[in-house]
């Protein structure tokens, strides 16, 4: 029988616990992590109000229009903006920059609403 720190065992181990943690296999599958996790952060999200508001206005987005959004927010945040409107067709949206947070959704040609306020910049996502 093979025997792991003294103790007799009925496998045979393929690698001890400290070749594991310095396997190229584990710091890829952390490194991947880490990619991912990354990646996900970096990504729009949406305040439960402005899903809320997406779908009582009937906006949908489609893949492209999210990107569309996400670069707007890449570009308002290398200005340094904090909370800015991004104008995209005929729909606008207020985005805490810093979190990366769409708050609300407007849908301006069948809105009263065309006064905004508390934003310190607008993108025109194109």
């Amino acid at each position: 029988m093979a025997e792991v720190n003294g103790i007799s065992v009925p496998f045979i181990p393929i690698v001890g616990n400290e070749e594991i943690s310095k396997s190229r296999v584990g710091r890829e599958s952390t490194n991947r992590f880490d990619a991912i996790f990354k990646e996900e952060l970096e990504k729009v999200k949406f305040s439960n109000h402005a899903l809320k508001r997406l779908e009582s206005r009937n906006i949908q987005l489609s893949d492209v229009e999210l990107n569309k959004i996400q670069d707007a927010v890449q570009k308002a945040e290398s200005k340094g903006s904090k909370d800015s409107l991004v104008m995209m067709d005929k729909t606008a949206f207020i985005v805490n920059i810093p979190n990366k947070t769409v708050v609300t959704a407007i849908d301006v040609a069948n809105s009263s609403e065309n006064v905004f306020t508390n934003i310190d910049s607008v993108v025109f996502a194109i």
